[in-house]
């Protein structure tokens, strides 16, 4: 297993505590048998930062309870658990502090500074499958870097409560690395109040545009409600069990729900349990509308059963 810390520097990628170029360090790791993920975090993180820095929390192998306690994602995905064929992960750190939208605005530089280090990967061994698994504004910056990357340089984009805009994700995956990467949109009713913030605070690309919490079509991409319990009941018919809803309100259920992340790590390294037009033909087809969680008179399920945690 290996796992390399790259932030962002404006558009350039450097190593995570030691900033100096990534060519040397990625070129020792990348023949590194398995898939490559790369785990990119949203909003409000600061690489350096000691109480908001990604790679001693959700990015660590180890997390620190700092600004709250999660869970590891690299470990969630597959990694530390000392197999010769994890892969490589990739922590992608980048300054996601400030107002919103002067954070959307860096999300476009850590884009450009992602896409160099995909290219640098997928140039050293083009036959491997490189992911990304973002979260909240950190789906900006996969979205931009599919715009710096050629065909076949990303095969899964993973995107949890997506801070984008619709027609963006559209003009990404249009271009030749977005028209051979399969997107997956996580989306939550749970994160309504959030959607609602970005679409007031950030400028949209056009009149009209909405956040892809609402939802996004594409041949190449699908909408995955978690807090649908008919989304739950195929996903759960397909071997993939996540928990019921808990909340009506939670910007980070996409990967804090008990099972998200196991789910996600199939799709990364089982794509066959996963194939993209099976879970566009049996999931729904359009979300249900927003503010839909707040708005009901019905209470919301119980806590899960102790064998459905475990």
């Amino acid at each position: 297993m290996a796992l390399i810390r790259i932030n962002a520097l404006g558009e350039t990628p450097v190593f995570h505590a030691r900033p100096r170029s990534i060519n040397e360090g990625i070129a020792r790791v990348a023949r590194v048998p398995g898939p490559v993920v790369i785990m990119v975090h949203g909003y409000k993180y600061q690489p350096g930062n000691p109480n908001h820095c990604p790679h001693r929390h959700i990015l660590s192998l180890d997390p620190q309870h700092l600004p709250w306690r999660a869970p590891s994602w690299p470990r969630q995905l597959g990694f530390g658990l000392g197999r010769k064929d994890e892969g490589l992960a990739v922590a992608f750190g980048w300054d996601a502090r400030g107002t919103l939208a002067s954070a959307q605005g860096r999300a476009v530089a850590a884009g450009r500074a992602l896409a160099r280090v995909i290219r640098s990967l997928h140039a050293d061994a083009p036959e491997r499958g490189i992911h990304i698994i973002a979260h909240s504004l950190g789906t900006e910056v996969a979205l931009e870097a599919l715009h710096w990357l050629p065909s076949g340089a990303v095969r899964r984009v993973i995107s949890l409560a997506g801070a984008s805009y619709q027609s963006r994700v559209d003009k990404a995956l249009s271009t030749p690395a977005g028209r051979s990467t399969e997107f997956f949109n996580v989306t939550s009713r749970e994160n309504d109040a959030f959607d609602f913030m970005f679409e007031s605070l950030t400028r949209s690309p056009t009149r009209g545009d909405r956040a892809i919490g609402h939802g996004f079509e594409a041949v190449n991409a699908v909408t995955l409600q978690l807090d649908c319990l008919d989304t739950l009941k195929h996903l759960s018919q397909m071997g993939h069990p996540i928990g019921l809803p808990e909340r009506r309100v939670c910007h980070w259920s996409a990967y804090m729900r008990p099972g998200a992340l196991r789910f996600y790590k199939r799709l990364i390294r089982q794509p066959e349990r996963t194939p993209l037009p099976l879970m566009q033909q049996v999931l729904p087809e359009t979300p249900a509308r927003r503010w839909s969680r707040l708005l009901t008179l019905r209470p919301l399920p119980g806590p899960m059963p102790i064998w459905q945690r475990i």
